[in-house]
């Protein structure tokens, strides 16, 4: 069975930095036809649950208080590819705008709900190692890669 691995907070998980969860009853329906593999890697990096909004500024990760708390998604970001390669996922659904799963849009560093382009730390780990990573809107474009 193909493992694909998965932002936690999409299977319903309250991981988010809120305490809440994303839930997406299409990533959860993945788990009809394939094996998922959850994750949390904020949480895997060490941050609580709830904690501080955070978005990336430049190279560096800053919380709503100015704390660089950049060595948290760094460290979460690497213990999610050692997830991904001890589970021989060649897959990932990641839920877009995060600091860390972002994988089109992210959060601009102000705290403002402005969009820009740009990939979150695990996204950026996970693509350099050869893992296809989707949004938890391209589910379908996710069954098209895996069909080919």
């Amino acid at each position: 069975m193909i493992n694909i691995l998965v932002s936690s907070c999409l299977i319903g998980i309250n991981c988010k930095w809120n305490g809440r969860n994303n839930l997406k009853d299409k990533v959860v329906g993945l788990g009809n036809h394939y094996n998922l593999v959850p994750f949390c890697s904020e949480v895997l990096g060490g941050m609580p649950i709830p904690r501080i909004p955070s978005e990336i500024r430049g190279n560096k990760v800053f919380n709503q208080i100015e704390l660089d708390v950049t060595k948290y998604f760094e460290l979460g970001a690497k213990k999610v590819l050692e997830i991904a390669i001890s589970n021989h996922c060649k897959y990932a659904i990641l839920k877009d705008h995060s600091p860390s799963c972002g994988t089109h849009l992210i959060y601009d560093g102000t705290f403002t709900r402005t969009l820009i382009e740009g990939k979150g730390y695990t996204t950026r780990l996970l693509e350099k190692n050869g893992i296809k990573v989707f949004s938890e809107d391209e589910v379908d474009l996710l069954l098209k890669e895996i069909e080919q």
